[in-house]
């Protein structure tokens, strides 16, 4: 392997670009309409952990016979770079999905990030957040507690051990050594509780079950779930799979899968 030696000024390599259309700017790259329904919700996403997280809360939601939660489910192609189009960069600026558009507002209201579109959600219809200041404050807790660690799953465990073009020792360990600590970290407070933040069903479980409880099922990156010895986490596989069996989360599952032809 050559060694890598810094610059003293880092300059972009076009050839580096080639997987998920990376590059070193924001922004638009072309011109794009994107399609509207006439439900209160126009969904912008795709299957990955965090766009399931959006329409498993949509489907819990309507579990509870919430009225106002029917969503319109666009696919958003991240691999053919959809997500730099106009339309989508006007909605969210910073090309991520999931993204999502209240049409019940005036005029209409444009939420992105997973987790600041599970937190509107739950504060809208005054669902699956406690009411208590102790129990809104432990599920913010663990909300946030997962949009700051889940990169090092996805961006950091997930990148170097499935998609990098060649394993590299150094990355691995560091990722996967931070990844089995926060399994473990799971696993000790779901020995206490028999959700992430406290005895009833919240966002926090849905943020935190969208990227572990599937990477506790072996659902995320082919080959993990032997090497990360996932078997002596055994309280978080018992609320993987038990999250796994409600009916809201197999919906929300199943509306990312036919969104894509699946």
């Amino acid at each position: 392997m050559t060694k890598y030696e810094l610059s003293n000024v880092w300059k972009w390599e076009e050839e580096n670009s080639n997987r998920w259309g990376n590059r070193p700017t924001a922004g638009e790259r072309f011109e794009q309409k994107l399609p509207v329904g006439e439900a209160p919700f126009q969904l912008y996403s795709l299957g990955t952990p965090n766009g399931i997280k959006v329409t498993i809360m949509l489907e819990e939601l309507k579990e509870l016979d919430v009225d106002g939660a029917d969503y319109d489910l666009y696919e958003i192609n991240i691999g053919a770079e959809e997500q730099f189009g106009s339309d989508f960069v006007k909605v969210n600026p910073n090309s991520k999905i999931p993204a999502l558009v209240d049409q019940s507002q005036s005029p209409c209201l444009e939420i992105f990030e997973s987790g600041s579109i599970l937190l509107y959600l739950a504060e809208k219809f005054n669902k699956l957040i406690p009411a208590d200041i102790h129990g809104r404050t432990e599920t913010l807790n663990w909300l946030f507690w997962q949009i700051g660690a889940g990169p090092y799953v996805g961006g950091g465990f997930g990148h170097f051990f499935a998609y990098a073009p060649e394993p590299m020792k150094y990355p691995i360990d560091r990722f996967t050594m931070e990844t089995k600590r926060q399994l473990d970290l799971l696993d000790k407070i779901l020995a206490q509780r028999s959700y992430i933040a406290g005895d009833t069903y919240t966002i926090a479980d849905i943020a935190i079950w969208s990227w572990y409880g599937q990477l506790a099922l072996g659902k995320l990156y082919e080959g993990s779930y032997e090497f990360l010895n996932m078997d002596e986490y055994t309280h978080l596989l018992e609320w993987s799979h038990r999250i796994a069996k409600r009916p809201g989360v197999q919906k929300g599952l199943a509306a990312e899968y036919q969104s894509l032809g699946e």
